[in-house]
């Protein structure tokens, strides 16, 4: 229960960012073929318009890799007070999203460039908590 209250605002980011990207990964497995077109089409005026599926593997790659590091985080804050994986799921979360920004802003989606701001502000947040 002591590293719960310690570690209760670092464990809620991991939630959230464990929510966030678990359930955009198994969105993207369960419905690739319909992400695939539908990010076709998002970037078909771009240069990554013939890339988008190599893209997508990246980026569910990524999100996916975030989502463990998020489950063995928030395990590791709960056990024992580690926060290496906080920090590693924290980083990756940033990462992952400043890819994603980088995509809309290339699409000249703007709305959804503001929106991944909103996630990355809180990843960022998570960052700071787990390194202090």
């Amino acid at each position: 229960m002591d590293n719960f209250m310690t570690h209760i605002v670092s464990i809620t980011i991991q939630l959230f960012l464990l929510i966030t990207f678990l359930q955009s990964g198994i969105d993207k497995i369960v419905d690739w073929k319909g992400n695939v077109g539908w990010l076709k089409e998002h970037f078909a005026a771009s240069f990554m318009g013939k890339m988008v599926p190599l893209l997508l593997v990246i980026i569910l790659i990524l999100e996916v890799f975030t989502a463990l590091c998020c489950i063995t985080a928030i395990y590791a804050l709960l056990c024992c007070g580690y926060g290496f994986y906080a920090i590693l799921s924290a980083f990756s979360a940033s990462v992952t999203l400043l890819l994603l920004l980088f995509g809309q802003r290339v699409a000249k989606d703007y709305q959804g460039a503001l929106t991944i701001t909103c996630y990355f502000i809180v990843a960022i947040f998570g960052l700071y908590m787990a390194t202090k």
